[in-house]
């Protein structure tokens, strides 16, 4: 199945005071530390959801701003599912440095025509910001924005989910760093000692 990628960078960046995209880790920006390990999935195209398009033009990626505004995280999908040229779309949050390409691959191999969503679980919890979505699931995310409800997994029990438990992403990443999120500056500072 043909597999759009979409980088999620609208967010507000309250906690960390300033855009976690262009954060430095490890002589690269958050966005471009994601960027360098999904860009080689098989993806037809990349798109990015930015609600401040100017600041990532450099990347020369096309960008859509929010469908929605100020819905958050699950606005963002519902943005990226909406312009994304396949039926599938792999969503990855821009402030996710430790991202790993053996592990999307993997990932996308789990997708088929009886999959709604491919999602990883932490201690039985999905990353839902490191997911495959078809658009199969636009329509009960747009009833649950229009309910103005934010939490992205609400609508999963609406769909066919394959969940990624340790055991099955455990080979590719056998620490669970992919799942790392930077909300604050104490965040950042972990994730340098981790690169270093």
């Amino acid at each position: 199945m043909p597999v759009s990628l979409a980088i999620i960078a609208g967010g507000q960046s309250s906690r960390m005071g300033r855009d976690k995209a262009f954060l430095e880790l490890g002589g690269l920006t958050l966005i471009e530390r994601v960027l360098a390990a999904s860009a080689d999935l098989g993806q037809s195209e990349t798109i990015l959801i930015a609600n401040k398009p100017d600041q990532y033009r450099h990347l020369g990626l096309p960008m859509y701003t929010d469908i929605l505004p100020d819905k958050g995280s699950l606005g963002g999908i519902y943005t990226a599912l909406t312009q994304a040229a396949n039926p599938a779309t792999l969503v990855l949050a821009c402030d996710m440095p430790f991202i790993k390409t053996d592990l999307l691959r993997f990932m996308i191999a789990q997708l088929d025509e009886e999959t709604d969503i491919v999602v990883p679980r932490v201690d039985g919890y999905p990353q839902a910001l490191h997911a495959i979505y078809r658009k199969t699931c636009l329509a009960p995310i747009r009833a649950q924005l229009d309910e103005n409800r934010l939490k992205i997994i609400r609508f999963y029990n609406q769909m066919r989910v394959t969940y990624l438990d340790e055991a099955d992403y455990a080979p590719y990443d056998a620490e669970a760093r992919s799942f790392i999120n930077l909300n604050t500056p104490a965040e950042l500072e972990r994730a340098r000692m981790l690169i270093e």
